[in-house]
């Protein structure tokens, strides 16, 4: 005969594709009832009516109950959760508190913020955003992406995210793609809308993005923020202030010029630079495989230099991407081309990329914790 501590122990496996919990550990287990035959049903808690996944918790909890010794059949029913387990769940997963913070703020923080700017549009930032993304979750790291850019947000169709949130009480559940959690304006408008906000509004989104959206325990979390100092720019300081600083530019003089002012401003909100990306570096010739500078050289350099002498830090160039068609043609088909051709020219320089940010290691080290020294005489 299956016994129900078996069977939980099986239900014990089923993850909750939203929140990647275990369902016996968020509560969403209701009831398990177990016959003499050794037909079990088993009936689940979805923590909304509308549920997106429903079929894929259904389908889970059938195949894991299916493998306990003794079971000949398994039935599941769904339930909802009332709003008072809506409430307990989701003051849970805020760690026991029920107000809303950024979790990313805290002083004991061990993810890593990456906020990504460029100082003019057309730089290729938002395709190193989620190359270099996709790249890190590859690696095994717990990544998330939240698309900042509220006009011209493009981070959805690029990553291949076509899941939509869903809202449990006052949290959002962000969809995943390429074991990337994303968030992104673009996925509570109908359509190609625009979006025509002032700047109080934008604050209030990203805001919302950070602190009422579960990331659960990320490693990395990149920001794609829109070009120039703006608003955004400016509210991730407040509400991020340990987020670092990737500068993306292209070799062109122009461009240069106006990356090393949008990193600048590291300077007036006593951020730090992790490091400029050079995009769009230069063409192999289709004929000799020479490379051609269509957009000029040097162009990272002289922006890392700028602002090396600028902050008074060093800040280096951590690659440089050369133009590559596979990298535009994943970028329109949602597949990362990390993931699709990660032996190309341009998957190759993403990679190595994030290979140098993924080893700046999760730690305490350099972190004002808010501790004051007590002198013991």
């Amino acid at each position: 005969m299956a016994t129900e501590d078996a069977v939980l122990e099986a239900l014990a496996t089923v993850n909750d594709p939203e929140i990647h919990r275990p369902i016996t550990e968020l509560g969403m287990v209701k009831s398990i009832d177990i016959g003499a035959d050794g037909a079990v049903a088993v009936t689940v808690y979805l923590t909304v009516s509308g549920c997106p996944m429903r079929e894929t918790i259904t389908n889970s909890v059938k195949d894991a109950v299916a493998g306990v010794e003794g079971v000949t059949s398994v039935s599941v029913e769904l339930d909802v959760m009332s709003d008072e387990q809506r409430k307990e769940l989701a003051t849970s997963l805020r760690g026991g508190t029920a107000e809303r913070e950024v979790p990313f703020a805290k002083p004991g923080s061990l993810t890593r913020v990456y906020a990504v700017a460029s100082g003019k549009g057309g730089v290729g930032k938002s395709s190193v955003t989620v190359n270099l993304a996709a790249a890190l979750a590859a690696d095994g790291l717990k990544v998330g992406v939240v698309d900042a850019d509220i006009y011209g947000h493009s981070v959805p169709r690029m990553l291949g995210a076509d899941g939509k949130p869903t809202q449990v009480e006052n949290m959002i559940m962000p969809p995943s793609a390429h074991g990337v959690k994303v968030i992104s304006i673009g996925m509570f408008t109908p359509g190609n809308a625009p979006v025509v906000w002032r700047g109080p509004m934008l604050h209030r989104a990203l805001q919302q993005f950070l602190a009422d959206v579960y990331w659960g325990d990320l490693d990395v979390l990149l920001l794609d923020l829109p070009p120039g100092t703006g608003d955004i720019a400016i509210s991730v300081a407040q509400l991020v202030p340990n987020a670092e600083i990737l500068v993306v530019t292209t070799p062109q003089q122009a461009a240069a010029e106006v990356a090393e002012r949008a990193g600048s401003i590291a300077v007036q909100t006593h951020q730090k630079i992790v490091g400029v990306v050079e995009n769009m570096s230069g063409m192999p010739c289709p004929h000799c495989d020479e490379m051609v500078d269509i957009f000029g050289s040097g162009g990272g350099q002289r922006v890392a230099d700028g602002l090396t002498k600028t902050t008074g830090a060093t800040v280096p160039v951590l690659g440089s991407i050369p133009i590559d068609l596979r990298l535009r043609e994943g970028g329109d088909e949602g597949k990362p081309v990390v993931l699709s051709d990660p032996d190309s020219p341009a998957g190759t320089a993403l990679r190595a990329i994030a290979a140098k940010l993924s080893s700046r290691q999760r730690g305490l080290a350099g972190m004002s914790l808010g501790v004051t020294p007590r002198n013991k005489f």
